[in-house]
């Protein structure tokens, strides 16, 4: 059995040749470090997102588990996140899940393509000039999050508020190996956020308008299907996974064409390929470091005996450079035919906000690689997040020439 140290994946800028030994060696392997089994053949880890041996209700077990005093402490924590669409399973992520969908419709993104577009072009006009931009900060987190906070109808202006809050939260949701404060901080960006939707969904039940949280609300009023907590965690939900996984899908795509100038290339001269471009970006370094899921019922796997109530982290980039699905799977390739990578998930889970994290980045890298020529990154060592759900950069320094 090979040693697996949790180094080598969480905040590792490569982490691909330690989770390829560890498919190789002990696909279905139990770590001490992760307190769980480590899943990272694409069948398997397409099991664990499908299959009913698996339920995503993996929070509730743990906060049953907190000593009486420490779940006074994380109280906010404990009640909202829980109620999560991501952390339900079917009747109720099927009731929640209904009521939501109508704010992702193909039409609605649509809609919303020309702004997005624009949006673009706004934010790489306030750099261009420069010849010099942090790329996180000033595009990858500013395009997801100003789109987030217009469909919620909220005001862009509050964005570095709650991505403070939001940073908080994610150092919980990412699975944090390093910062020892997390579930206090956590706690407190839970309860900042709780307390501003609550005030928000006020406004709005006052005021309704055309935007995403007055559709929730008159949802929840016409059929009481949604009880007002339900609606105030799926308002952090959204502007937590609306701009979170994004932000990671722009970094680390530019990343990879930067590193990969011929592809580059090939997306400058057919900005049609962006399509393509993104999907492989997805598999390639995607925003998905890890799904994690409790087994619901004894099973075998590789000889391996899981037991009810064991975590599984189903590892999204080691099954997306599985060579047992994906040819030549450590090639950065944007015209690859076949894609069915891992990273949205699968199943009754498939992710909500996919068409519109597809949407902004099919926007933004054709116009980034033709606006800006000779984009290089101005930093010998890149700094990752702190987690093993996610997987991002927090800094992304470039330097570059105007078209």
């Amino acid at each position: 059995m090979p040693s697996f140290d949790i180094k080598s994946i969480s905040r590792a800028e490569n982490p691909f040749p330690a989770l390829a030994q560890l498919r190789k060696q002990d696909p279905v392997h139990w770590s001490p470090a992760f307190k769980g089994w480590i899943l990272t053949r694409y069948d398997d880890v397409r099991k664990a997102l499908r299959s009913p041996q698996y339920s995503s209700d993996r929070l509730r077990p743990f906060f049953e588990s907190l000593p009486e005093q420490k779940a006074r402490e994380l109280a906010d924590l404990k009640h909202f996140i829980p109620l999560w669409l991501v952390f339900h399973q079917p009747p109720t992520h099927t009731r929640l899940r209904t009521i939501m969908t109508p704010g992702f419709l193909p039409s609605v993104i649509a809609r919303m393509r020309p702004k997005i577009e624009a949006l673009v072009d706004d934010l790489i006009d306030e750099f261009i000039d420069r010849g010099t931009v942090e790329f996180i900060d000033d595009f990858a987190l500013r395009l997801p999050g100003y789109v987030i906070m217009d469909l919620l109808g909220v005001p862009r202006s509050d964005l570095p508020m709650i991505k403070t809050w939001s940073d908080e939260l994610q150092l919980f949701i990412g699975g944090s190996k390093v910062t020892v404060d997390k579930y206090a901080k956590a706690q407190h960006g839970t309860h900042a956020m709780a307390e501003y939707f609550r005030e928000v969904i006020r406004r709005k039940r006052a005021h309704p308008d055309q935007d995403f949280i007055s559709m929730l609300i008159e949802a929840r009023d016409e059929t009481g299907q949604m009880s007002e907590d339900e609606l105030i965690t799926t308002c952090i939900l959204l502007v937590f996974g609306g701009h979170e996984t994004t932000t990671n899908l722009l970094g680390n795509g530019l990343l990879a064409l930067i590193r990969n100038p011929g592809e580059l290339e090939k997306l400058r001269a057919n900005p049609a390929l962006a399509a393509m471009a993104v999907e492989e970006c997805l598999r390639y370094d995607g925003p998905s470091g890890s799904v994690v899921r409790i087994v619901s019922e004894d099973h075998e796997l590789e000889g391996k005996l899981l037991r009810k109530g064991d975590r599984v982290f189903a590892m999204i980039p080691a099954a997306n450079r599985d060579p047992a699905q994906f040819a030549n799977p450590d090639k950065f390739d944007i015209e690859r035919s076949k894609s069915a990578h891992l990273t949205f998930g699968q199943g009754v889970h498939f992710c909500l906000g996919a068409p519109l994290a597809r949407a902004e980045a099919i926007a933004a890298f054709p116009k980034l690689v033709s606006r800006l020529h000779d984009i290089h990154v101005t930093t010998d060592k890149l700094e990752w997040r702190d987690a093993t759900v996610m997987r991002g950069i927090t800094a992304l320094p470039l330097a570059f020439r105007r078209a």
